[in-house]
């Protein structure tokens, strides 16, 4: 099966594994990651503030680099496939890809700053499949146990509505002026671990 097929309603429970991502499946992320964001978030925002919403998302090498990066697989009709990507980070970067203007690499201390969720994405052919509730447990599991006592995301408009139910609160909205003119908004959201 290709991630393009999605089981039936009907079918077995679908299981999900994880693992770490690794340099190897940067090809398939970038993928993930465009089909998640020109399907995922068509029903919120316009198709020039997707295009909008590209200036801040991408890969991200230093998840990978510190071991902070899981993909998400399950098993269909015999074959691996990936459904969804996202980690968490431990550096003070909030949001964004290697590319994404304003960056701060500098490691977070886990005594005085949040650990960070970082760029989920999950197949629009695998939505309302717990894989963005699967992400998040890992990131903050793994942020627990090294030390932070709080977590921080940057949410799109789309991912929202899931953060809001997994108990982040909004701490404040930025707007950005893309280059094409559109807005992006990106939305401040915390957590106590």
């Amino acid at each position: 099966m290709t991630p393009n097929e999605k089981p039936h309603d009907n079918s077995p429970r679908i299981i999900l594994s994880n693992r770490l991502a690794t340099l190897e499946d940067v090809p398939a992320i970038i993928e993930l990651m465009g089909l998640s964001i020109a399907e995922n978030m068509r029903s919120f925002i316009t198709p020039a503030e997707i295009i909008a919403a590209r200036e801040t998302m991408g890969v991200d090498h230093t998840l990978l680099e510190d071991k902070t990066y899981f993909v998400i697989e399950t098993i269909h009709h015999n074959t691996t496939v990936m459904v969804g990507c996202g980690g968490w980070g431990k550096r003070k970067t909030l949001y964004g890809g290697d590319h994404t203007i304003g960056r701060d690499d500098d490691f977070s201390d886990p005594n005085t700053d949040p650990a960070r969720i970082r760029a989920m994405y999950t197949h629009p052919k695998w939505t309302r499949c717990g894989i963005g509730s699967l992400l998040l447990e890992l990131g903050e599991s793994a942020a627990r146990q090294s030390g932070f006592k709080s977590i921080e995301l940057g949410a799109t408009l789309s991912g929202e509505p899931l953060y809001l139910a997994k108990g982040y609160l909004e701490i404040e909205r930025e707007t950005m002026t893309a280059e094409n003119g559109a807005k992006n908004v990106v939305i401040k959201m915390a957590k106590n671990l």
